[in-house]
């Protein structure tokens, strides 16, 4: 699974052949959810209310650059890289 961001311990990442809707995996030591990317919302998983807080607001910050890599990813092209929330 690509990793495409990391920051405070959390690691973002994407799968190439993946389901729809569009969405990434956040890991977080043992926790560990899925996020779409369109509306923002959990699809699997849990993390601790802190964590997700920073996932999410990365996540917004980074919408376009999210839909572009899941676009990428969809072609079997190579996801980009994000910078993290500094």
């Amino acid at each position: 699974m690509p990793q495409i961001c990391r920051f405070f311990g959390i690691i973002i990442s994407m799968f190439y052949d993946e389901h729809n809707p569009p969405h990434f995996h956040a890991n977080y030591g043992e926790y560990n959810v899925e996020i779409g990317i369109c509306d923002l919302a959990i699809l699997h998983g849990k993390l601790p209310s802190r964590v997700l807080g920073f996932v999410i607001e990365w996540a917004a910050i980074h919408q376009t650059e999210l839909l572009k890599n899941w676009e990428r990813a969809e072609n079997g092209e190579m996801v980009q890289p994000i910078e993290p929330l500094e």
